[in-house]
C-alpha cells in the first residue's frame, strides 16, 4: 500500500510547505551569506526556499531547479520577478555549469534523491570556490512531530506502514550522516545544527486534512486505504495529539540543517 506523488503545489503547501517556510527563514539566517550573490535552489519544489532567499538573502539572482514541471508551474505563479527563474532538472545532474553560483542550497530534498552523495557533489561542482553549500531535512525519526505522530499511529494499526515511515527509510536525516555526506563531497568546515519551529493547528481537521492531499509518503499511504481503514486511522491519530483548552494543537517541527564551504 501507499505511493508517493509530488505534483500538486496547492496540496503540498498546507501539508509541509507552510512549515518548511518557517525553517527556511532560520536556515538562511544561519547561513549568513553576503548580499548580492547568485543562488541555486536545488529541488526547489513550490518555491518555498527560493521565495525566502529573495525576501531574506538579498541575492543578485536565484535559480530554482526541480524535476516536477507541475511544481515549477506553481512556483512560477507564486514567486516571480526579474531576479528569479525556474528550470526543470534533477539534483543528480544539475543543468548548471561549473562554479557558476555563490550559494547552492536544498530544502527537504536530499532524502528523496536516489543518490544523495551525487546530489551534494553536484551542488559542490556548481558552486564557486569560497562559496557556500547548505541543506536541511526533516528529523523524521525524532522531533518532526507532525509526521512522527502520524506514522506511530499508522504502525499501531498496520505493521506494514513501518516500511513507508520516513524515519526508517531516510537514515541521512540525522546529524552524523549529514555531516559525513557533505565532508565526503570534499566540502570544508561542515556544520550541522537542529532548527526547531513551533506549529499550531487550529483544530484536528487543520492537522488532518492535508494528509488527504496525496503529496508525499504519508498522504499517499492515507489515500491508499479503504474508507473504513482511513476512518480508523483518523481516529487513532486524533486520540494521540496534544490539545489545548481551545482545541488547538501545538507541535514541534525539527529539521537538521547542514552547511559547508566550497
Amino acid at each position: 500500500m501507499g505511493g508517493e506523488v509530488w505534483a500538486s503545489g496547492a496540496a503540498y503547501e498546507p501539508y509541509v510547505g507552510r512549515w518548511s517556510r518557517l525553517v527556511a527563514a532560520e536556515f538562511l539566517g544561519w547561513l549568513d551569506v553576503p548580499a548580492g550573490g547568485r543562488w541555486l535552489d536545488v529541488g526547489c519544489g513550490t518555491g518555498v526556499v527560493t521565495e525566502s532567499v529573495l525576501r531574506l538573502g538579498r541575492p543578485a539572482e536565484v535559480a530554482g531547479v526541480d524535476r516536477s514541471e507541475r511544481y515549477l508551474r506553481y512556483a512560477r505563479a507564486h514567486v516571480a520577478g526579474p531576479r528569479v527563474c525556474f528550470t526543470v532538472g534533477t539534483a543528480m545532474a544539475l543543468p548548471v555549469c561549473d562554479a557558476q553560483v555563490d550559494v547552492a542550497v536544498g530544502g527537504l530534498v536530499l532524502n528523496f534523491v536516489p543518490e544523495p552523495r551525487r546530489a551534494v557533489a553536484e551542488m559542490a561542482r556548481v558552486t564557486r570556490p569560497g562559496g557556500t553549500v547548505g541543506a536541511y531535512v526533516w528529523d523524521y525519526a525524532g522531533d518532526m512531530q507532525l509526521i512522527r505522530q502520524f506514522w506511530d499511529a499508522a504502525a499501531a494499526l498496520d505493521p506494514c506502514a513501518r516500511e513507508l515511515d520516513e524515519g526508517a527509510r531516510f537514515p541521512i536525516c540525522r546529524p552524523d550522516p549529514l555531516h559525513a555526506l557533505f565532508t565526503g563531497a570534499g566540502l570544508a568546515g561542515t556544520q550541522v545544527r537542529p532548527i526547531d519551529v513551533s506549529i499550531r493547528f487550529r483544530h484536528f481537521d487543520d492537522y488532518w486534512t492535508p494528509f488527504l492531499g496525496g503529496q508525499g509518503p504519508a498522504p499517499g499511504y492515507v489515500m491508499s486505504l479503504s474508507d473504513e481503514q482511513r476512518a480508523e486511522l483518523r481516529e487513532r491519530v486524533r486520540a494521540r495529539l496534544p490539545y489545548a483548552p481551545d482545541g488547538s494543537i501545538l507541535l514541534t517541527a525539527r529539521a537538521w540543517a547542514v552547511r559547508a564551504g566550497r
